[in-house]
């Protein structure tokens, strides 16, 4: 559990989290003709099916992060103007705040395929109303909430002993 301190805000004490950290990914929802691009992670990755995208670096803005996880992760090449944010979920973890974008391509080049073997098995299209299992119970959330229409979510871990998101 990360050390607390607490600091005097005017007339009322405020507990802050010591080295409390935000974590801003990005990640990509690839669909055509009813089909949705998915990453399946090796077993030491977690063995899941998953999307493509990561953690945006500090020295990158969101878009041009997943332009270039896309290309390294699947070989896939977008433009930013073609990306299209569909859904932000925040999510809370015992020891991280993450905020993930999800976006959307209108267009893309390229036959999707893990470029990274050691993280991914493969790349495949999977049907959007049949998803395959074992899937990271993040994913089938953002998915759920993008099939709905609601444009933002979120998840506190910490009031669960599952990482599995409650409906």
């Amino acid at each position: 559990m990360a050390k607390q301190i607490k600091e005097k805000n005017t007339a009322t004490k405020v507990v802050k989290p010591v080295n409390a950290k935000i974590v801003l990914k990005a990640r990509l929802l690839l669909i055509k003709e009813g089909q949705i691009l998915l990453l399946k992670q090796t077993k030491p990755n977690g063995g899941n099916y998953t999307l493509v995208g990561g953690t945006v670096e500090p020295h990158e803005l969101v878009r041009e992060s997943l332009v270039r996880e896309c290309q390294e992760e699947a070989g896939i090449t977008l433009k930013k103007s073609d990306l299209r944010l569909v859904h932000t979920l925040h999510k809370k973890k015992l020891s991280e705040t993450r905020i993930v974008l999800y976006f959307a391509a209108i267009r893309w080049k390229g036959k999707p395929k893990s470029l990274e073997p050691k993280k991914f098995k493969s790349a495949s299209w999977k049907p959007f109303k049949q998803l395959p299992v074992p899937m990271s119970p993040t994913v089938l959330h953002v998915l759920q909430m993008y099939g709905e229409g609601i444009p933002f979510s979120e998840i506190d871990v910490r009031k669960s002993k599952t990482a599995t998101p409650k409906y």
